[in-house]
């Protein structure tokens, strides 16, 4: 797990729960569960208060840090992303987006492919991309102040079922991603019986915590959520996503203690969203 990524999911997990910032010196406590060195801590929150993601504060001789409003905002969209799934039948209808963006802007054009993977979209070509869940207004809001990017919005429906699953398969690579849930798996469902019985404590619990979400946080960036009828046989991203909620759950309590015994306060009981 990269340090930087680690302060993101440290303040997503926990910290937000508890008053949303924390101590220089207790940031670098938890850290160090990770063998992450302080010289390191110290590196990458300098960083990222510089890029805006991190503000800071004195009291006395100590340093504050907490997430800026873009940082909180970007937080909350990818909680929701990884712990919520589309529920109810699907229409049938396809929401397509065609694009332009000049040949000049290609950093705006990749960060605009970046949001259309993220919120589910799959390229049928290069400028045409799907999705079965309405979330274009979404992608309309997030570039609303990019005059140079020209969205063209349409809704339509295939013919049939056999085609639906042919776009899916074109616009998605289904194959890798089902190899890549079932490693997942792999490695998680045989410590379930230990998860459930509470072997790991302290430290032990928050590290395999975080390294959970570590590992299952990349799948909303390639995983469209597609209707059942779109998925080939078998599909294993549903056992996946329940096999990481239970144990995000299981693992809570344990981790919850070891970050309060590291930020050196007595908290009453958190409740956690999600």
């Amino acid at each position: 797990m990269k340090a930087r990524s680690l302060v993101f999911d440290l303040f997503g997990d926990h910290l937000r729960y508890r008053g949303g910032e924390v101590r220089l010196r207790a940031l670098v406590s938890l850290m160090g569960c990770f063998d992450v060195p302080e010289p390191t801590v110290r590196v990458v929150v300098t960083r990222l208060r510089k890029e805006g993601w991190l503000v800071s504060r004195r009291d006395g001789r100590e340093t504050i840090y907490s997430l800026t409003d873009t940082a909180w905002a970007l937080l909350d969209e990818g909680r929701e992303r990884i712990f919520q799934r589309a529920t109810g039948p699907w229409d049938g209808q396809w929401h397509m987006i065609l694009y332009t963006v000049p040949e000049t802007e290609r950093a705006l054009r990749e960060q605009l492919r970046k949001k259309l993977a993220w919120l589910g979209f799959g390229p049928l070509s290069s400028s045409v991309w799907v999705s079965p869940h309405d979330r274009v207004r979404q992608v309309r809001d997030a570039f609303a102040g990019e005059p140079s990017v020209r969205l063209d919005l349409f809704r339509s429906r295939s013919e049939g079922l056999d085609a639906d699953q042919g776009i899916a398969a074109r616009a998605w690579d289904l194959g890798q991603l089902h190899d890549a849930y079932a490693e997942l798996l792999a490695v998680y469902r045989p410590r379930l019986a230990a998860y459930r019985s509470g072997d790991l404590r302290g430290a032990d619990a928050l590290v395999e915590r975080m390294r959970l979400v570590h590992d299952y946080r990349r799948f909303p960036f390639r995983d469209p959520d597609l209707p059942p009828e779109l998925l080939p046989v078998g599909w294993p991203g549903r056992e996946a996503h329940q096999l990481f909620v239970e144990v995000h759950g299981l693992l809570r309590g344990q981790a919850e203690a070891c970050v309060d015994e590291l930020l050196g306060q007595v908290s009453p009981p958190v409740r956690e969203a999600g």
